[in-house]
């Protein structure tokens, strides 16, 4: 029987830099490449080669049309399909692909969020080619990744500016490398591995569910007896349909060329993991958005619905996205790697207290970052880190940074050489630190893990403040180190840099239990923020401080950043209102109508019986005040939303939902769900927690 290899389709559907240097005359190709080095522009020649090879080669994989794919302030991505074919002068048909049309696009700007930076008035946007980012080929359509600006030139998506911040952090972390001595270096890539966790519930029980449909989150339902309590859906044997599912998801991203590595089951029932090997940023954000769309769309031909909501279900964990960041060199140098020696490790240590220093004078700007209206349900519980910025480096790297405020460079290796777990091996790899799940920021070895990033958010804006930030601070840096000629003047130089950072940052590391009740006592004596929810944090986004961050490092002006912070309240007042106008919706509609059926049966029994068991009457008064809660309680929303609503100011209004609005949404719930546990579930008009998260697998 002949084997097949799995692996043959891997890349097919990617126009990838091996494909390019096959199909492109040299020339072409060199230019092309100097291109992405920044060394030279494309010209129109040059394009134009490229764009036919492009269409030649989409043809052979069934591609009609093309698409410049793009990544608007909705966070999710967007494209328009136009077909190869033209008439020809005598008006036949002709199939056609220009380097203009590869270059350039150009959607309606005024029909995307903007915040003030489009006028309804104000159509024209345009989308220009990432030439750094490898077109492909998605559901026979030519896709070709692109930025997406206004006519002015204003950034209106999320990639424009995460390529400034790549510019940014790689010309500062280059500086720093060259002033230590490798000349060689001419760029530094920030590299990143996304783990993207995601529920899988049955597509009849989801359809069933107007909640779950129209806002992602079910917005109320109790848990059955068993949740995840035995913790024994963690890691377990993944079920068959589910296997069938991930090896469709695996066979889909390998055509797209995503090294898709690792899946497994989460802790939640019906929760699952999927993550790549690394990859630089900005592929990496533009294969997570493929991910998430591959995952969808291969759940829905399985007879599945795949939640990436952070918080779908409450009472169980919900998911985020993990964001493992790294600066590698072009000659592949991890600047965060420690070596045997890492107190010896000087550059090292100077990217370390780097990044300390960058996350403890923007720990506001973090917190934003990785979230949104759904990831406020998430953050803090026990499935995810507190909303108070902390970095985990573990007690090697502590120990080595705790010796230089003491004056001395070098600490005692503590690797223990009695680690033998199992016997009969000659060689036991240990890594020098334990991790630590609880907090935001973890150094786990030779990276960062930014563990608060929600599983629905594109993973771009994070990258953003991650690359600027690091790249603020190491530029302050390069400027201290250089004047300074001689290695040992260089080196001792940086030490008392470290040291000093050290000194003044310390507050920010933390290696405890971050989600104990202490750590926020300590954090408040500390002075760092603690922000409770999303809306409240993006006024981050436009503090003096942000914008001369920003502005300084050439990723933002400050007119758009006040363009996204208006989209970002906009977005979290939108998003929040829906959901409680869905609840006041399914109260009124399904479940006030449900208890209406059930109570008329059991008023008849207490009517007709002379001396009705005190349980019917008991009963009979329980669902009358449980129906008179819901009914006042929509009541109260309601008029709570009417009296907000009000308010022209997008950042006052969510705040005024996240504090009024939202304790009547639980009051409501809370009421609703008590009803669940009265009534036999299979009575009940909707499927219920129990239904979904052990029926669907």
């Amino acid at each position: 029987m002949k084997i097949t290899d799995p692996f043959d389709e891997f890349g097919c559907l990617l126009f990838d830099e091996t494909l390019m240097q096959e199909r492109l005359p040299y020339p072409i190709y060199k230019r092309w490449k100097e291109t992405v080095a920044k060394e030279d522009s494309l010209d129109r020649n040059t394009a134009d080669a490229i764009a036919h090879a492009m269409k030649r080669w989409a043809q052979e994989n069934g591609a009609t049309h093309f698409t410049h794919w793009f990544q608007p302030m909705t966070g999710s991505t967007a494209e328009k399909h136009d077909s190869f074919i033209e008439p020809d002068e005598n008006g036949q048909p002709l199939v056609r692909f220009s380097g203009k049309s590869l270059i350039k696009g150009e959607p309606d700007a005024s029909s995307f969020p903007s915040g003030g930076l489009r006028a309804t008035f104000e159509a024209r946007g345009y989308t220009y080619w990432d030439c750094t980012s490898p077109a492909f080929i998605r559901d026979n359509i030519l896709c070709i990744p692109t930025v997406f600006v206004s006519y002015n030139g204003e950034s209106l998506d999320k990639k424009a500016p995460l390529l400034k911040s790549i510019e940014a952090i790689s010309a500062a972390a280059t500086r720093i490398v060259n002033i230590f001595g490798d000349k060689d270096v001419k760029r530094v890539i920030p590299m990143v591995g996304l783990e993207q966790e995601y529920f899988l519930i049955d597509k009849r029980y989801f359809e069933q569910r107007e909640d779950l449909v129209l806002t992602g989150r079910t917005l109320f339902g109790t848990m059955p007896a068993k949740g995840q309590e035995l913790e024994d859906h963690y890691f377990g044997s993944i079920p068959s349909r589910v296997a069938a599912f991930m090896k469709e998801v695996n066979q889909e991203l390998w055509k797209l060329g995503i090294y898709a590595k690792t899946e497994h089951n989460e802790v939640a029932p019906c929760q699952f993991e999927i993550a790549p090997i690394f990859s630089s940023v900005n592929i990496a954000v533009d294969q997570n958005q493929l991910t998430m769309d591959v995952l969808r769309k291969t759940a829905d031909k399985h007879g599945f619905a795949c939640l990436l909501h952070e918080k779908p279900f409450a009472g169980i964990n919900g998911s985020g996205k993990h964001n493992n960041w790294s600066l590698v060199t072009d000659d592949r140098q991890n600047l965060f790697e420690p070596g045997d020696k890492p107190a010896e490790n000087i550059r090292f240590l100077v990217f370390v207290c780097a990044f300390i220093k960058a996350v403890d004078q923007h720990a506001e700007l973090l917190r934003m970052s990785s979230s949104g209206a759904g990831n406020d349900h998430r953050l803090g519980a026990n499935e995810a880190p507190p909303a108070i910025i902390s970095i985990y480096l573990g007690s090697y790297i502590e120990n080595v940074l705790n010796s230089l405020k003491g004056a001395v460079a070098t600490v005692e290796d503590q690797q223990d050489s009695s680690f033998t777990p199992v016997s009969g091996l000659s060689y036991i790899p240990k890594d020098n630190t334990d991790r630590n799940r609880t907090s935001p920021l973890a150094f786990t070895g030779n990276k960062f893990e930014f563990r608060m990033l929600g599983s629905s958010l594109s993973a771009s804006f994070a990258n953003v403040v991650l690359n600027t930030i690091t790249a603020d601070v190491l530029n302050d840096i390069a400027q201290q180190l250089a004047d300074l000629k001689y290695k040992q003047d260089i080196r001792a130089r940086a030490l008392e840099i470290c040291t000093q950072i050290l000194k003044d940052h310390e507050r920010i590391l933390f290696s405890g239990d971050g989600y104990s009740q202490e750590w926020v006592a300590e954090a408040k004596r500390r002075g760092l923020p603690n922000i409770p929810s999303f809306v409240e944090s993006v006024s981050a986004l436009t503090s003096p401080k942000t914008i001369e961050l920003f502005t300084r490092n050439h990723v933002y002006t400050e007119k758009e950043l006040i363009a996204r912070s208006e989209i970002m309240n906009e977005q979290y007042v939108k998003i929040s209102e829906i959901e409680a106008k869905v609840l006041i919706d399914m109260t009124r509609t399904e479940i006030l109508p449900l208890l209406t059926r059930e109570i008329q049966p059991l008023a008849a029994v207490v009517r007709t019986l002379d001396q009705p068991a005190s349980y019917f009457k008991k009963q009979l008064t329980h669902l009358n005040e449980l129906m008179d809660r819901m009914d006042k309680g929509a009541e109260r929303l309601e008029g709570k939303l009417k009296e907000i609503a009000v308010v022209s100011d997008y950042h006052e209004r969510g705040i005024r939902f996240y504090y009024e609005a939202a304790p009547l949404m639980q009051q409501l719930r809370s009421a609703i769900d008590e009803h669940e546990t009265i009534f036999d579930k299979k009575q009940y008009v909707l499927p219920t927690y129990e239904d979904m998260l052990f029926h669907s697998n």
